[in-house]
């Protein structure tokens, strides 16, 4: 669903990206996982064609990003890292604006956010600005889904929301996937990653490593000893700082 073939990307004297290659499958749902300024915004902006890349080519359901940005927006739903819809229409407004940009409306895909929609449905006079940091996702998240995209692109979803918010919102990415959605995350927790098919950790713009988080653990296990009672996702930080220091 998404092939990536040596994306590079230069913002002045910053090597944003380098050589980026990979790819992902139909109803994966892959990780995109490194700290801030790693380049996985900027990965990002290109896969969704908001952003050009200086060369290297990208291709998302079989749409090139260059040429074929106009249908490629009709097959994919992004939701950016800040909350970027409109603060003062409410919470129906704003979801129902979505849809008719997309030629559908909300009763068409109800059945694909009535999950995440619901727990908002109470809040759907409120204006968007006035919502929490955790309801603002879940508006994000559903204004993303509602024209039924082919791949989903979630910037940093959970950033800044509390751990209760942030556990439903990946038990809501497990049924989309079983929706048949392609879906990419980028996050900076270790846990989350582990949640992932797959992950890339990614650093100064460079992918150091693409495999399961189980794969990943197991390939440095050699080199770090585990320590008692580590988590699957501390285990998976461990192997993370390893490989930052070997750069």
């Amino acid at each position: 669903m998404v092939n990536c073939q040596y994306i590079n990307k230069r913002y002045g004297e910053v090597q944003a990206l380098k050589n980026i290659s990979f790819e992902v499958q139909a109803c994966e749902l892959f990780g995109l996982i490194g700290p801030d300024g790693a380049g996985k915004t900027t990965l990002f902006r290109i896969l969704t064609s908001l952003l050009l890349a200086d060369s290297g080519i990208a291709v998302v359901d079989g749409l090139d990003v260059r040429t074929d940005y106009k249908e490629l927006r009709h097959h994919i739903g992004y939701m950016p890292g800040r909350f970027s819809l409109y603060p003062d229409l409410t919470v129906e407004e704003n979801l129902n604006f979505f849809a008719t940009l997309f030629n559908t409306t909300v009763q068409e895909n109800y059945y694909l956010i009535k999950d995440i929609y619901q727990q908002i449905e109470p809040f759907k006079t409120r204006k968007a600005g006035k919502l929490s940091g955790g309801m603002k996702q879940k508006l994000a998240l559903s204004c993303a889904l509602i024209h039924k995209p082919a791949v989903l692109f979630l910037d940093e979803p959970t950033t800044g929301v509390d751990p209760v918010s942030r556990k439903e919102f990946w038990e809501m990415l497990r049924k989309l996937k079983l929706e048949g959605i392609t879906i990419i995350v980028s996050t900076p927790y270790m846990d989350e990653a582990n949640r992932c098919d797959r992950i890339a950790l990614i650093q100064h713009g460079t992918i150091m490593s693409i495999d399961t988080p189980a794969h990943i653990i197991a390939q440095y296990a050699d080199k770090i000893p585990p320590k008692e009672g580590a988590t699957a996702g501390q285990r998976l930080e461990e192997c993370f700082i390893y490989l930052m220091q070997q750069q």
